[in-house]
């Protein structure tokens, strides 16, 4: 896999430099509630920009379906890397049609556009390769040079991830190959003990993980909503807690595969209960009760970890050598369930081994929840990405890059 460092010696001066970035930020509103994931592409394009390169951004942004949608539209997140960039950013009000070919025909070296969401026009998600390969020829006649950077999207079948890598002279970008030697350093030689933390609603979206990590971590933390389907197959009463009960089957499997391979297979032993799900936009009061993880009552919905789980969660994360979490413990965005998730992101700052924030809510609850990035070994712009590369699967964006 060629990198930015090389495409930087070989020289950009003057060429049209098509980054695929990941700048697939949440929105409320129209205004961008955590920019995490533009900060995260601007050592590319400052690097970039900075050799005479003239800057082609392009990223998706949430789902629209295959048309123009002003509620998806990247222009706030072209506008906050002008901010960050301290510069201003060209925007096209289209990916590949007049707007972005006059866009990229006004760049002078060293200036940046941003073209419009991908994903408005139907060929970036198409499942037809002929129709995916027709909207990556369109791509690439806006470039002379290919730079994946969009690690968040790298786990996608894609024509801006996949398709067209096959027809530029390709490289990384700086954050990819960051994230791809982070992840190297979770999957070949780990240090240990290895301990995992695993949160997130639904179990069914972790259950490929954890069929690989139980032959690889020495301990397996499991919290959020997925931790009630676990405390359902032990037999326990669990109220109106989430529960996937389709997935019981195969928690029990790998709650005898841990007891067996000798993996410590951690879950919670009390819970933060209340009546109904908070409301997470006035943040009423919720008044959360701390009753044992094995007595939820009927009426009651269990929604972050217990007072004496995060202790032991804590403890169990003290003497990591390596640290993987994905997924926050509860609904940490009310604050009456936001200790859980607190007390593990804490844990790993405390922690003297190297540890590693798995992208996603995990990272926007570092974030929310004011913690200092650089605390952290590592946060991941990519939850799904980094949990398929952790699973063992090829994936499509990276595969392109490699020569």
């Amino acid at each position: 896999m060629k990198t930015i460092d090389e495409l930087l010696t070989e020289g950009v001066d003057g060429k049209r430099v098509f980054v695929r970035a990941d700048l697939n930020v949440p929105l409320a509103d129209g205004a961008i509630t955590d920019d995490g994931r533009i900060r995260a592409v601007l050592p590319t394009v400052k690097a970039l920009a900075g050799a005479g390169a003239k800057v082609i951004v392009a990223s998706h942004l949430g789902r629209p379906k295959g048309a123009p949608d002003p509620a998806f539209s990247l222009l706030p997140a072209a506008e906050r890397l002008g901010e960050l960039l301290g510069a201003p950013v060209a925007f096209a009000q289209d990916t590949v049609g007049p707007a972005a070919h006059a866009a990229v025909d006004g760049l002078e070296p060293g200036q940046v556009a941003v073209v419009e969401n991908l994903r408005f026009n139907p060929g970036e998600t198409s499942k037809d390769d002929a129709e995916r390969g027709g909207f990556a020829d369109a791509l690439a006649a806006l470039a002379d040079v290919y730079v994946g950077d969009g690690f968040g999207a790298v786990h996608r079948k894609h024509a801006s991830v996949y398709d067209l890598p096959a027809r530029l002279p390709h490289y990384a970008g700086y954050l990819i190959a960051t994230e791809v030697g982070v992840l190297r350093k979770l999957t070949e030689d780990v240090k240990r003990p290895y301990v995992v933390a695993l949160g997130g609603a639904k179990v069914s979206d972790k259950l490929a993980v954890i069929d690989q990590l139980l032959g690889k971590a020495d301990r397996l933390l499991i919290g959020g909503g997925m931790a009630y389907t676990f405390l359902k197959a032990q037999g326990h009463e669990i109220g109106k807690s989430l529960l996937q009960e389709d997935q019981i089957p195969a928690v029990r499997e790998y709650l005898e595969r841990a007891e067996k391979t000798g993996v410590e297979l951690v879950l919670p032993v009390d819970t933060l209960v209340a009546p109904d799900f908070p409301d997470l936009k006035t943040k009423a009061p919720a008044h959360p009760t701390a009753v044992a993880a094995d007595a939820i009552p009927a009426d009651q919905e269990g929604l972050d970890i217990g007072p004496r789980t995060r202790e032991l969660y804590a403890s169990k994360l003290a003497d990591a050598a390596t640290v993987f979490w994905n997924g926050p413990m509860g609904v940490f965005e009310h604050p009456d369930f936001a200790e859980g998730t607190k007390a593990v992101a804490q844990a790993l700052v405390d922690s003297d081994g190297f540890t590693v924030v798995g992208g996603g809510d995990s990272a926007a609850a570092v974030r929310t929840l004011g913690f200092d990035e650089n605390a952290f070994g590592h946060i991941s712009t990519g939850g799904g990405a980094s949990l398929e590369y952790l699973e063992g699967k090829t994936l499509p964006g990276l595969a392109a890059l490699e020569d």
